[in-house]
């Protein structure tokens, strides 16, 4: 089989596209990965280039959400039709929407990481400005023109809905990831709270830990992407910069911290808290409906708005090394349901049933031609 995806470089898609890629190894699909978003990172560029069966096509395109991006995604739309040309794919996995309309003649799956309406229902409470209806538009297109949307939670699934009307057909496939300090012994803890993630975006409400940093006992560590658009976005004062950093950099922070805090607002699924609860950290999330789904009773979790609460629940658990160790064990349970295998399995068949299902209809049709 022959898979042609779509991913961006900018943050947790692309960890996604990458693990599932390394997932898809054995299960004989050749993929053509298409990033977009900006420049891969040579890090970025390095996870890929070592798989066998993942041919890499870098472009620098704006994504959907950016800033007069729709020159852009349009350009983008007519390279992929090139590629998928020169290809020949059995399915396309779109992990945005805009392109999903286009005219693939080959199955087409799109997956709902994430969204501008639902970003902001979550985040400022109310809807987008008038400015974001031609986004509206082309993501209610993408999906409505989707073989089959994919969310991985179901409070994305749900807001997609929502936002943008029913759907053809939908399902919920988790998120999932192997890495490695999940599976080996761990080093001991340090005293230390790390938190990863944009933090010029105020769905991932790192600004609040730079707040709290002065009242809590141990160091805050972030690690944080810079804005894509090059707006001036400092790192929140009382924080330790750890600046963009590496998987395996990611990996050995994940592995050292005794706490993994992102006091989100949104959040549809969160890889970050996935790699920290595989390492052994207690995770402190923020109150969300999907970051409960996925974690239940496996974190602890605090109100994003309110910096107290915040504040508190870090410096109680600090002060017990016995909760945060049964915390970290909870987590670490939970992570093993959301493995790289199992995403694999389920996206592989999902594929194949496209196939099939493309396969009889064109069988149909044929023979309804005869007749």
């Amino acid at each position: 089989m022959k898979l042609l995806m779509t991913a961006d470089s900018v943050g947790g898609v692309w960890t996604y596209a990458a693990e599932l890629a390394r997932g898809l190894a054995d299960r004989g699909i050749e993929i053509l990965l298409v990033s977009s978003g900006g420049p891969l990172t040579d890090a970025q560029r390095s996870e890929i280039e070592v798989l066998p069966h993942v041919r890499l096509v870098e472009t620098r395109s704006k994504l959907e959400w950016m800033d007069d991006a729709w020159n852009d995604v349009e350009a983008l739309g007519r390279r992929l039709l090139e590629l998928a040309a020169e290809f020949r794919p059995d399915v396309v996995h779109l992990n945005e929407y805009s392109h999903a309309a286009l005219d693939w003649r080959v199955p087409k799956l799109v997956v709902g990481h994430s969204c501008v309406f639902s970003w902001f229902e979550s985040v400022r409470g109310q809807a987008p400005g008038p400015e974001w209806e031609r986004y509206r538009r082309s993501v209610t297109s993408g999906l409505r023109a989707a073989d089959v949307v994919v969310a991985p939670t179901q409070f994305m699934l749900d807001a997609l809905r929502r936002h943008y009307g029913p759907l053809h057909r939908a399902t919920v496939i988790s998120n999932g990831l192997t890495r490695s300090g999940g599976q080996h012994a761990q080093p001991p803890k340090e005293p230390f709270v790390f938190a990863a993630g944009r933090w010029w975006d105020e769905a991932k409400n790192i600004a609040s830990l730079g707040r709290v940093a002065a009242s809590v006992p141990w160091p805050i560590k972030v690690a944080g992407l810079p804005s894509p658009e090059g707006h001036r976005t400092d790192l929140p004062a009382g924080v330790v910069s750890l600046g963009r950093l590496s998987s395996d950099e990611m990996s050995e922070q994940y592995a050292r911290a005794a706490i993994y805090c992102l006091p989100a607002r949104y959040e549809p699924f969160g890889l970050t808290p996935l790699e920290a609860a595989s390492a052994g950290c207690a995770l402190v999330l923020g109150d969300t409906p999907s970051l409960r789904e996925v974690w239940d009773d496996a974190a602890t979790f605090v109100s994003p708005t309110d910096d107290s609460a915040i504040a508190s629940r870090l410096t109680e658990l600090i002060a017990d090394e016995a909760a945060r160790t049964e915390l970290a064990r909870r987590g670490r349970a939970r992570a093993a349901l959301f493995s790289r295998s199992r995403m694999a399995e389920a996206y592989s068949k999902l594929y194949r049933e496209l196939v099939k299902e493309r396969v009889a209809s064109i069988a149909e049709s044929f023979a309804g031609g005869v007749r």
